[in-house]
């Protein structure tokens, strides 16, 4: 008797942003982290987005800590896909 060999499962691919992409999203990151203002991120792997205000850029984690209504959210830097302002 001989076992099937299991089916590799690809995993979706984190999408590529170039220098400029992110080096926009830092500068947005720190500005609203030094102006205490509320951001919205579009995280990827993630329905719905974040929202509140950066507390914390971690450079050894590489981490966001974003402190939300209801708790505080570590994102990894590389997973934001989009900074937004809230009004």
């Amino acid at each position: 008797m001989t076992l099937a060999k299991p089916k590799k499962v690809k995993k979706p691919a984190r999408p590529s942003r170039d220098e400029f992409e992110l080096e926009e999203i830092t500068s947005s990151l720190t500005e609203a982290y030094e102006e205490k203002n509320d951001i919205l991120l579009t995280v990827w792997k993630r329905e719905d987005p974040v929202r509140g205000k950066v507390v914390k850029m971690d450079g050894n984690t590489k981490l966001i800590h974003i402190e939300g209504f209801t708790e505080t959210f570590k994102i990894p830097f590389i997973d934001i896909l989009k900074v937004l302002y809230c009004e």
